[in-house]
């Protein structure tokens, strides 16, 4: 099975793409769900997060309170590699478990912070999606509804296009959402071939 790896900075559209290949039969493993869950409810990994950024990153109900850890990583590089430390191996053990149990020519695993976290030396084929800053901007407060600078500075916590592209096999232009559906198709038959 191919082992393919789909990223892109925030609001550029890789869960739309990623849905596209889904209605397709792919399989797609969907990173950021994947380690609300685990930051959830994994046990160690939880105690971790609470040792590291106090227990109100968390609600009365056990639920991780995304607003607040946000709000500390997002205006802390240190702290935003800190979580990511404890992140990133929970969610390398469990995606590689989930490849495990695909039963398919190719699965396609879905994360923002792929090349940040050195997951994507673990993939077959990298994909990367991209679309012009100020429309992933307009995108990110709409689904957010936050603050053009709290999304400028989420974007600036991530790599550039630019550094992204130097790692693609594949790019998806997602400037035009009514073009995206033909480079996905054109991919799968492409990946169909490999």
């Amino acid at each position: 099975m191919i082992k393919v790896g789909l990223t892109g900075g925030i609001g550029s559209g890789k869960t739309t793409v990623a849905k596209l290949f889904e209605k397709k039969g792919i399989p797609v493993y969907y990173t950021d769900t994947k380690a609300k869950h685990l930051m959830t409810y994994d046990k160690l990994l939880k105690f971790q997060i609470i040792e590291a950024f106090g227990k109100d990153v968390y609600h009365s109900n056990g639920r991780l309170n995304r607003k607040t850890l946000a709000s500390i990583i997002f205006n802390d590089k240190s702290k935003l590699t800190l979580i990511n430390n404890l992140v990133h191996p929970a969610i390398a053990a469990d995606g590689k478990a989930w490849y495990q149990a695909q039963n398919s020519i190719y699965a396609i695993k879905e994360s923002a912070l792929m090349i940040e976290s050195g997951s994507h030396h673990d993939l077959d084929v990298l994909v990367v999606v991209t679309a012009d800053i100020k429309e992933r901007i307009r995108r990110v407060q709409k689904r957010d509804h936050v603050s053009m600078k709290t999304v400028e500075n989420r974007i600036n916590n991530q790599l550039s296009d630019a550094e992204r592209l130097a790692h693609a096999d594949y790019i998806i232009d997602n400037n035009d959402f009514g073009k995206i559906e033909e480079q996905v198709d054109a991919l799968h038959e492409e990946l169909l071939r490999i």
